[in-house]
């Protein structure tokens, strides 16, 4: 019994002592690796002497002169006047020589191409027939209502052609030429005074308003006639009262630096009078011959705007008396330029007309329309988009191009 015992104890003892055996070796397997820390290795010191030791003797190290030392170039020295970089000036404009204005509109007679067709090679057609019934007649009329003549001056111009023709008899194509020459020069006007009043006087530079509704081309002509009067040999100041138009301004200086011209200016929609004033007053102070106003582009239907118009003239006469106010039409307008025509001529006195865009148009007749309307003649005309094609009127060489030769 006691051997059964003693072997019960000792396969007991057996069993544990694998299981422990077993246990450690899992337990290895799972442990990970132990890292060995990275070693640090500290610079070298100097060991000091210890209490009873001398110091070693210092250690002599070559050494340069303040000759050999080679010093960094500064860039610059201290206390030392430093260079200043020069700074982007913008350079002025160049100025311009305009064109001369002396037979200009001669020049520039191809512009009216178009006209020629439409209204002077028309109405030699037509006299050319060999018999000019009623018809015909009806055909000539029709032709010059449409190039905008207007009614009251092509009957006239009809009846008196009628009666030239019948006492011609005969008409060749010259004879045909010179006789509407003739007529549509005289139904022009050939004697009135279409000289823009520009001249220094005695109480000061001449001043000139351009008034127009939108859209006239109104600040470019203003621009265009600052480089006629320095054509002409006039010094000219400009001012820019029309306040209301984006970079209505801006658009007058650059035409006014074009040609050496000093353009008074004021805030955006600042008092368009104000303006006018300073700029006639400019003008007094440096001595110029003419001052130009370009006043904003006004609805004729406007009543508001129109008063307004009203008051920048009697603002400018504090000054001095208004030589010149030019009303701006669009000659492809027709008729509804005459209604704007009628409104401008009630508020300020208009002096002379100025028809721009008169090139390529079949609207040669509105010459003689807004004169007989206003009373006033036409002084300028603008032919094309370039800088020097506005042209002082000349009746005859405007008929010549109409007709061709």
């Amino acid at each position: 019994m006691e051997y059964v015992i003693l072997a019960v104890v000792i396969a007991v003892v057996a069993v544990g002592a694998i299981a422990g055996l077993v246990v450690s070796g899992r337990r290895r397997q799972q442990l990970p690796p132990k890292s060995q820390a990275p070693v640090i290795t500290a610079p070298p010191t100097p060991r000091e002497p210890a209490v009873g030791e001398e110091a070693a003797p210092p250690t002599e190290e070559p050494r340069r002169t303040v000759e050999e030392v080679q010093l960094p170039e500064a860039e610059a020295e201290v206390g030392a006047e430093v260079e200043a970089v020069p700074e982007t000036v913008e350079e002025a404009p160049a100025i311009e020589v305009p064109e001369p204005t002396a037979g200009r509109l001669v020049r520039l007679r191809s512009r009216l191409s178009r006209s020629q067709n439409s209204l002077g090679k028309g109405l030699l057609s037509l006299l050319s027939r060999e018999h000019l019934d009623e018809d015909t007649w009806e055909e000539i009329e029709e032709t010059l209502l449409t190039a905008d003549v207007g009614v009251a001056p092509t009957q006239e111009l009809v009846e008196r052609l009628r009666t030239r023709v019948k006492v011609l008899g005969t008409r060749t194509p010259d004879e045909l030429r010179g006789l509407l020459r003739e007529e549509l020069v005289e139904l022009i006007g050939k004697d009135a005074d279409r000289t823009v009043h520009s001249t220094k006087h005695a109480e000061g530079p001449a001043v000139v308003l351009v008034v127009g509704v939108n859209g006239v081309g109104k600040t470019t002509t203003t621009g265009k006639l600052a480089r006629v009067l320095v054509a002409d040999g006039r010094r000219v100041v400009l001012g820019a009262a029309d306040t209301f138009r984006a970079a209505a301004a801006d658009q007058l200086q650059t035409w006014g630096e074009r040609v050496g011209a000093r353009t008074v200016r004021g805030p955006e929609g600042g008092d368009p009078a104000s303006i006018a004033f300073d700029a006639v007053k400019e003008g007094i102070a440096e001595g110029v011959d003419t001052v130009l106003v370009d006043t904003a582009g006004r609805l004729h239907t406007k009543t508001g705007l129109m008063d307004e118009l009203g008051k920048v003239k009697r603002v400018v006469e504090k000054h001095g008396p208004v030589d010149e106010v030019l009303l701006v039409l669009d000659a492809t307008t027709g008729q509804n330029g005459l209604i704007q025509a009628r409104v401008f001529a009630e508020v300020v006195d208009i002096t002379g007309i100025v028809l721009t865009k008169l090139d390529g148009t079949a609207k040669g007749g509105i010459v003689v329309a807004v004169q007989r309307e206003l009373g006033v003649p036409v002084k300028l005309i603008g032919l094309g988009e370039g800088a020097d094609d506005l042209a002082p009127f000349e009746p005859g060489a405007f008929v010549d191009a109409l007709i061709g030769d």
